[in-house]
């Protein structure tokens, strides 16, 4: 392991490995499959890089996170190792020069998203790279039985026959025994058969306990009350979770009302929108980041105080990982599940909608062939914009339901539906270059982005240009997020007119329109999958509910370990104590009367115990007729 500590420190400036990192690295240098199910903030990215820097070839890492992968390419940069990522949204001219420079030897870390392993050309490409590793990053969405499956990582086992003689790392923060196996089957190597009882995977697990945390369920029929309370209780930075980005911009005026530093935080803005509210968040020039579940994955701050679920998720999964966003410092952090009596009625609700009846699916599937005017038997490969409130305008449907539909219907292979694609940042100049070079009055920052832009966009005076933020800051020595004020600042002023990148859903028919009676959809798409998530669904509303066991025994429990300790801390192992103080102080009081007959009210007390406790001991004790009150005195009874 010396070679391993030795680029540690050389390039992370770490000690020693922690947790698991050495065992999981030293199944991968002997050339084992390898699963590693370690929390968030486990120290994951450690269990690929140290490797791979060992090793001769490129290391393959596939997350279906376009945010994260973008800042591990920058974090490795920084350390001077090179790395690249490709992903939906990029031009094709650039994705092609990542995978040159693969090939030819001089990347070292390619970051790729599931969707582009679905690609002939990079399926082609890999076939003449050097690869020394394959990363499956969060891999809990290979399994059908994860929280968070994606069709679009079932890619993966044909890269892997590809690539039958490298091994695979796959990693993942939330899977429970049998999410693990389903990892497994699906990344075993080709000579493997499938009914095999043994996929040759060497699994590591590291334990999901987080003494630091403390896990709180508060019962509320005024959430907005309790959230205030709670954040005027409990210094320090703070996440509060909504489950709709309407939810999270009321939220989030509500609480600044309140006068708390507020900001929040959704997949519907734009990428620049999304860059400045984390940056301001991260910087602490806001305290509370009020999100949906699109904020929060690879986000690297330790301090995190407290993260507060103001509405319930979907999972036991889901709640984990971004309840132990709190408290990655070590230091006590508090994670709080507000819970209410309609939650039982809200998660029936969501079930309802991402898993509508097969009868209201094939009619959604037909209203998008009218929408698009596709006939029957065409389309295959086709792709269309897809404006989804237009759809259920026309169309008398309802968003939510419609995405569980189109959900269903990606899975079922009819078609792909995607949200993540961005249409890219446009520019174009409102007044003549012999005129823009009459300006004097403009401030030095926006006189470097225009002369950036002129010098790499073509055509800016006479149609729209596409630009990158990131590429015009390093041209013009200063942030993305000067850039994207800039530009703004610069429309304002009619000089040009700046369009930033944003969001556009897409669908794709992966095959020819089907007559709408001949659309099937098998058990496991919609049956077993609608089961799996319910069952889910409430095992999290059983969470809220149990005030009998350790929140952190009970989460631990469900990721398979069973042996685990009351954590102590919890509000349910706090209760307990306190059951546990009265009980003996009813115990020290009875000694008292013994030895004295009666006592005065004013001397019944025993130090050490508060007057709660004493409240409490009395009222059993008069309750199981042992005592009683006569005038001022406590008389012993028997």
């Amino acid at each position: 392991m010396e070679q391993y500590l030795s680029i540690l420190r050389r390039y992370w400036g770490y000690p020693s490995f922690r947790g698991i990192q050495a065992e999981i690295i030293r199944s991968i240098a002997t050339g084992h499959d390898t699963l590693g199910l370690m929390p968030t903030g486990g120290g994951k990215s450690i269990t690929f890089q140290v490797p791979a820097m060992a090793m001769e070839g490129v290391c393959i890492v596939v997350t279906p996170l376009i945010s994260l992968m973008k800042d591990q390419v920058d974090n490795l940069r920084s350390r001077g190792i090179p790395a690249a990522a490709i992903h939906v949204g990029q031009p094709r001219r650039e994705m092609l020069r990542h995978l040159d420079n693969c090939i030819l030897g001089s990347t070292k870390f390619l970051y790729v998203s599931p969707e582009r392993l679905e690609t002939q050309l990079f399926l082609d490409k890999v076939g003449r790279m050097n690869v020394c590793l394959l990363t499956v990053d969060e891999a809990h969405c290979i399994s059908q039985w994860g929280y968070d499956f994606r069709p679009a990582y079932l890619r993966i086992a044909e890269l892997r026959r590809k690539l039958k003689q490298v091994p695979v790392l796959a990693l993942t923060a939330t899977a429970t025994p049998e999410v693990a196996r389903d990892i497994e089957c699906h990344l075993r190597k080709p000579d493997i058969r499938e009914d095999a009882e043994d996929y040759d995977f060497q699994r590591f697990v590291m334990s999901f306990a987080r003494e630091n945390l403390r896990y709180v369920v508060r019962p509320t029929d005024d959430p907005l009350g309790e959230i205030d309370h709670i954040l005027c209780s409990v210094p320090g930075s703070a996440i509060v979770y909504t489950r709709s980005r309407k939810g999270a911009q009321d939220l989030t005026s509500k609480l600044v009302a309140m006068g708390h530093s507020a900001i929040y935080y959704h997949a519907g803005l734009t990428p620049m929108d999304k860059e400045t509210r984390q940056r301001m968040w991260i910087e602490e020039e806001t305290r509370v980041m009020v999100a949906t579940n699109a904020f929060g994955m690879g986000i690297d701050k330790p301090n995190v105080r407290l993260v507060i679920h103001a509405d319930l998720p979907d999972s036991v999964e889901a709640y984990f990982q971004e309840a132990g966003r709190a408290g990655r410092d070590g230091h006590t952090a508090y994670a709080v599940c507000l819970s209410t009596r309609s939650d039982k009625r809200i998660l029936e609700r969501r079930l309802a909608d991402e898993f509508p009846d097969a009868e209201y699916i094939r009619k959604v599937y037909e209203s998008l062939g009218s929408f698009f005017q596709l006939a029957v038997g065409s389309g295959q490969d086709v792709t269309y914009e897809f404006d989804i409130g237009k759809f259920c305008r026309y169309f008398h449907f309802y968003p939510s339901k419609v995405e569980g539909a189109l959900g269903i219907l990606t899975d079922a292979g009819y078609i792909y539906y995607r949200e993540d694609d961005a249409v890219r940042s446009r520019v174009i100049f409102l007044i003549e270059r012999d005129e823009l070079y009459r300006l004097h009055h403009l401030p030095p920052t926006a006189e470097r982005i225009i002369g950036a832009i002129l010098r790499s966009a073509a055509g800016v005076f006479s149609q729209y240009a596409p630009i990158f933020e990131k590429d015009l800051a390093e041209q013009a020595d200063c942030s993305a997020t000067e850039v994207y004020e800039t530009l703004k600042a610069l429309t304002r002023q009619r000089i040009l007119h700046y369009i930033p990148t944003k969001r556009v859903p897409f669908i794709t028919y992966t095959q020819r329109r089907e007559e709408t009676a001949r659309v099937a959809l098998p058990p496991h798409v919609l049956d077993m999958r609608r089961e799996s998530a319910k069952k889910r669904a409430l095992t999290m509303l059983d969470y809220t509910l149990d005030d009998t066991q350790c929140h952190s025994q009970y989460l631990l429990k469900y990721f398979g370990e069973k042996d685990s300790k009351p954590c102590q801390h919890c509000d349910v192992c706090l209760r307990n104590k306190k059951g546990e103080r009265w009980r003996e102080l009813s115990a020290l009081l009875l000694k008292l009367l013994r030895e004295k007959g009666e006592v005065p009210m004013s001397q019944f007390r025993i130090p050490g115990f508060d007057h709660e406790t004493h409240q409490r001991a009395i009222a059993n004790l008069v309750g199981e007729e042992r005592i009683r009150v006569h005038k001022d005195h406590i008389v012993l009874i028997g």
